[in-house]
C-alpha cells in the first residue's frame, strides 16, 4: 500500500523517472532519438513505467524514495518478461547480461562465454607449459563452458571453421574445464608444478570480461558488455555531471553513455566522439604479445623518463613505463581496433576458440590484395592456408548481412561488401569499383587504393616493387607483417617466482570473479579482495628488452611471420620455511620430435605496421632474425654458469672466501635468451607450440634466406679501391640514374661475361708471352 501511495506521489508531482531525483544530471546512456534509446523507452512503456528508461537496464525498485530500497529488486513486470530479475549496478556484467543488453543482443550476449577474451585458455595453456605440464591441448580455462549448437557467421564461413576446426582440435576444443583450484603451500612442496596454478590465478587471470580486474591506474573499466563499451579513463575518475557519483574517487566510468559504432554519440565537455578508443583496448592488451600499446607505439622500459614539473619520473600506467615508438600506420590514420577487426573476432561465433589465431578471421590481404589480384579476386583462405591447397576460384563481394550486423551502424554495399579470409562480409569495408573504401567507426571514411591498382598504375616504391613484385616468393610464404611490423616488443627470460615463506598470500583473481552474486557484481566490484587471498606471492622479473629485428619463424597459418618471447619461464618455487624447491629451472619438453626447452618464442602480429618496410638486410643479413641470435649469440655469457664478480687472479682463481654470487646461474640454458635454433639447424626452443605448423625455419629455407657476406664478396672495396665500381656509382648518380635490381642484374652479368674475356684474353696474352720467352732462349 504504501509502494502504490509513494507511485501515486510521484506521479501527481509529475516525476517521470523518478531515479533522477538522485541522478539528476546524469547523462542519456544514448541519443535520445537513437533507435536503441527509442527501444529501451518502448521496453519501459510495455512494463508500465512510461519515461523510466534507468529500469530496463538497471532493474530497482522505481516506486522507493531512500537508497537502500531503491537499489534492490525488481519490478513485477519483469519477473515474468525479459528484462532484470534484480538491481543491477553494471548492466552489462556478463552474469546477467542476458536480463539487459541480451533483450536485443541476443547473438553477441549468447556468445561471450566462449569468448577467448573470457576463456583465456591461450594464456592458461602457455602458462602451464612453462611450468612443465605438457599439454599441447587447450582444455583448461576460468570455467567450465561448452560449444554452443550453431556457429554464427555465413555458411561459407562455418564451413570453413569446421575443417579449420578438425584440423586444429587441440585448439578448437568442444568443451573446457576449470582451472583447478588453487594449491596450499604443502601441496607445491609435494608438486612444484602447481606454482603454475598460483601464478595464473595471482598475476594472469584478472583480465576476463566476466570479472571487474584489477583497480590500477590504465586497468580501470567495466564487466562483461561494459567492459568495451562504456568508457573509462587511464585514472578512472567520473566527469559526468550525476551528483552521487564522486568526482575524486577513481574506479568509475567516465562518463554514463555508451560507446560502440559510428552512430553511438558519446559527448563530454564540449567533445564528441564514437566508436571504442584503443586505450579501451589497451586497459587489457597490454601484456603477453602486447598488441594493444605496442599499436600506440608504447614499448615497455625498466625506467622512468622523463621529469614532470615537479620533478618526478613518468607514472606508471597498467603497472609499467613506456617509451615511445612509432605508432602503427593505422594508429596514425585514425582507424581503432574495431576498424579492421570483426564482430566475431570480438565476440566470438559461439564456439570454443583457444588462441589468439583461432578466432581472428581478418588478413592484410582482405583489403589491400596483393600487386596481381584485387582482394575481390582472391580466394577464400588466402594468408590464412593452415597448409591447405587453396581454390582458384575469387572470392568475390556480398550485399548481403546477417540480421544481427544490421542491428549497428551498417553502410549501403556499393558494389559489395567485401569478405574476410573465412568468407564473412566485413560490414564497414566496400567495394567501389577498383577502390575500397574503409567506413570507420569516428566518422572517417578511408580510401584504400589495393596493391593490384597501384601497381598498374606504377605507384609502387622501388623496393616495395622489388619485395613484392619482382620477388613474388615473398607474398605467397610470408605474411604481410614479416616486413612492415618493423618492430616488436621483446622482453628475453621471465624469470618467476612463487614464494610460499612466511605465510605470504596474494589475492585469486579468478575465485574473484566466480563469487558474483544476483546483481552481477563480483568481488573486485564489490571490494572485498581481502576474502579471496590464496597462498603464495608471485614476482617477476626478466633478463632484458628489446624492440628491433624481430625473429622470423613459421606461425600457425604455415607462414613466415615475426616473433617475440613467448613465455620464456625461468621457475623459482620457494617452500614454507624459505628454501627453493625449484631454482631458475627451465623444463624441458619435446618439440617436432627434439628434445627442447619448454621456453617458447612466439609467432605474432606485434600491431606495429609502417609504410616503409623492414630493410632486406635486417632479415637476410642478420642472424637474429634468423634464429641464431643477436650477434649469433656471442655477445652473452653462458647463463648457465654462475657469475662471481670479486677479486681474482689472472687465472680466474677467486681470492676472497666471503664472497656473494652476482647472478647465478640457469641450470638448463646454455644459450642466449634469443637463440632458437643452432649453426646445426637444431631447434633448441618451443616456437609457438599452440598450433601443428608453428616451427623454426628448417635449414632449406635458410639458406634462401641467409645472404651474409653475398654483398661483400663484390663490395668490400668500394669506394677506394675498386675503380670500376666507384665510376659506376659516381656515373650514375652524376646522371640521376637509379640503380634498381634489373639494372643491377645486368651489370652483374655484363661484369661475368668481361670479367670471363678479360681472363680469357689475359691467358692467351700469358702463353703467347711464355711462348715468346721459351723461343727467344732456344736462339
Amino acid at each position: 500500500m504504501k509502494k502504490l501511495l509513494a507511485f501515486a506521489i510521484v506521479s501527481v508531482l509529475g516525476w517521470a523517472n523518478n531515479c533522477l531525483e538522485c541522478h539528476k544530471g546524469i547523462e542519456d546512456i544514448r541519443d535520445p532519438h537513437s533507435g536503441m534509446a527509442k527501444a529501451i523507452a518502448k521496453k519501459a512503456v510495455e512494463a508500465g513505467f512510461d519515461g523510466n528508461s534507468c529500469i530496463v537496464c538497471h532493474g530497482g525498485n522505481p516506486l522507493a524514495i531512500t537508497k537502500e530500497e531503491a537499489h534492490q529488486g525488481t519490478i513485477a513486470y519483469f519477473l515474468k518478461h525479459e528484462g532484470p530479475k534484480e538491481f543491477y549496478p553494471d548492466p552489462g556484467s556478463a552474469w546477467i547480461n542476458k536480463n539487459t543488453c541480451g533483450m536485443c543482443h541476443k547473438e553477441q550476449v549468447s556468445t561471450q562465454m566462449n569468448n577467448l577474451m573470457n576463456t583465456e585458455q591461450g594464456k592458461i595453456q602457455g602458462a602451464l607449459w612453462g611450468f612443465g605440464w605438457n599439454i599441447r591441448e587447450h582444455k583448461f580455462a576460468n570455467y567450465n563452458l561448452t560449444n554452443l549448437h550453431k556457429r554464427l557467421g555465413s555458411k561459407t564461413y562455418q564451413n570453413y571453421m569446421k575443417r579449420l576446426s578438425q584440423k586444429e582440435s587441440q585448439v578448437y576444443v568442444k568443451k573446457t574445464i576449470e582451472l583447478p583450484p588453487a594449491p596450499t603451500a604443502e601441496e607445491v612442496e609435494k608438486n612444484p608444478k602447481l606454482a603454475a596454478i598460483t601464478y595464473l590465478r595471482q598475476e594472469c587471470l584478472r583480465c576476463h570480461t566476466a570479472s571487474k580486474g584489477r583497480s590500477r591506474r590504465g586497468d580501470f573499466r567495466g564487466m562483461g558488455c561494459s567492459s568495451c563499451h562504456i568508457p573509462y579513463s587511464n585514472d578512472g575518475y567520473y566527469e559526468g555531471k550525476d551528483p552521487t557519483i564522486p568526482k575524486n574517487e577513481p574506479g568509475h566510468m567516465l562518463v554514463h553513455q555508451i560507446q560502440g559504432t559510428r552512430d553511438a554519440k558519446v559527448h563530454i565537455h564540449g567533445l564528441t566522439f564514437s566508436g571504442i578508443p584503443v586505450e579501451t583496448c589497451t586497459t587489457c592488451h597490454n601484456r603477453g604479445k602486447r598488441i594493444g600499446v605496442s599499436y600506440q607505439g608504447l614499448m615497455e622500459t625498466a625506467y622512468n623518463p622523463t621529469f614532470d614539473k615537479h620533478g618526478k619520473g613518468q607514472p606508471k600506467l597498467h603497472t609499467k613505463h613506456y617509451l615511445h615508438m612509432s605508432e602503427d600506420v593505422h594508429y596514425k590514420k585514425g582507424m581503432l581496433c574495431q576498424d579492421c577487426h570483426t564482430s566475431i573476432d570480438m565476440h566470438g561465433d559461439g564456439k570454443i576458440a583457444g588462441s589468439t589465431l583461432a578466432p581472428v578471421e581478418i588478413e592484410c590481404q582482405d583489403c589491400h590484395g596483393t600487386p596481381s589480384k584485387y582482394p575481390w579476386e582472391l580466394p577464400l583462405g588466402y594468408g590464412d592456408e593452415f597448409g591447405e591447397k587453396l581454390s582458384n576460384k575469387p572470392r568475390g563481394v556480398t550485399k548481403t548481412l546477417a540480421a544481427y550486423l544490421k542491428k549497428g551502424t551498417y553502410y549501403e554495399p556499393k558494389d559489395g561488401y567485401l569478405l574476410s579470409a573465412r568468407g564473412n562480409p566485413l560490414p564497414n569495408v566496400v567495394k567501389v569499383r577498383d577502390e575500397v573504401v574503409v567506413h570507420l567507426a569516428s566518422g572517417k571514411d578511408l580510401k584504400l587504393q589495393p596493391l593490384k591498382k597501384l601497381a598498374k598504375e606504377h605507384k609502387l616504391s622501388q623496393a616495395g616493387e622489388v619485395a613484392m613484385v619482382q620477388i613474388g616468393k615473398h607474398l605467397d610464404e610470408m605474411e604481410c607483417y614479416a616486413c612492415h611490423d618493423t618492430w616488436a616488443p621483446q622482453c628475453y627470460g621471465c624469470h618467476v617466482k612463487v614464494d610460499y615463506s612466511e605465510g605470504k598470500k596474494n589475492v585469486d583473481w579468478l575465485a574473484v570473479a566466480h563469487a558474483h552474486d544476483i546483481h552481477g557484481t563480483d568481488a573486485a566490484k564489490r571490494k572485498n579482495l581481502k576474502d579471496y587471498l590464496i597462498d603464495g606471492e608471485v614476482t617477476e622479473t626478466r633478463s632484458y628488452l628489446r624492440w628491433e629485428d624481430p625473429i622470423l619463424v613459421r606461425n600457425g597459418e604455415g607462414r613466415i611471420a615475426p616473433a617475440i618471447p613467448g613465455c620464456q619461464v625461468s621457475v623459482t618455487v620457494i617452500r614454507k620455511d624459505g628454501k627453493a624447491i625449484l631454482q631458475n629451472h627451465i623444463f624441458k619438453t619435446k618439440d617436432n620430435n627434439q628434445d627442447v626447452l619448454a621456453i617458447d618464442m612466439a609467432p605474432v602480429h606485434s600491431h606495429t605496421v609502417q609504410k616503409e618496410a623492414r630493410s632486406c638486410e635486417s632479415c637476410h643479413n642478420n642472424p637474429k632474425s634468423m634464429g641464431f641470435g643477436i650477434d649469433d649469440g656471442k655477445v652473452f655469457g653462458d647463463p648457465s654458469k654462475p657469475l662471481i664478480v670479486d677479486l681474482m687472479t689472472a687465472d680466474g682463481k677467486v681470492i676472497p672466501k666471503k664472497i656473494t654470487i652476482q647472478k647465478p646461474g640457469i641450470k638448463n640454458l646454455h644459450f642466449d635468451w634469443s637463440r632458437i635454433i643452432d649453426e646445426n639447424y637444431t631447434q633448441l626452443v618451443t616456437v609457438g607450440h599452440h598450433w601443428s605448423l608453428s616451427r623454426a625455419l628448417n635449414q632449406e629455407e635458410l639458406s634462401k634466406l641467409d645472404r651474409r657476406g653475398v654483398c661483400m664478396s663484390c663490395h668490400q672495396t668500394i669506394p677506394d679501391k675498386d675503380l670500376a665500381v666507384s665510376l659506376m656509382v659516381h656515373v650514375a648518380h652524376a646522371a640521376n640514374i637509379k640503380i634498381d635490381n634489373k639494372m643491377h642484374k645486368n651489370i652483374l652479368h655484363k661484369n661475368l661475361l668481361l670479367s670471363a674475356w678479360v681472363q680469357i684474353g689475359g691467358a692467351l696474352v700469358l702463353i703467347g708471352f711464355i711462348y715468346w720467352l721459351i723461343r727467344r732462349k732456344r736462339r
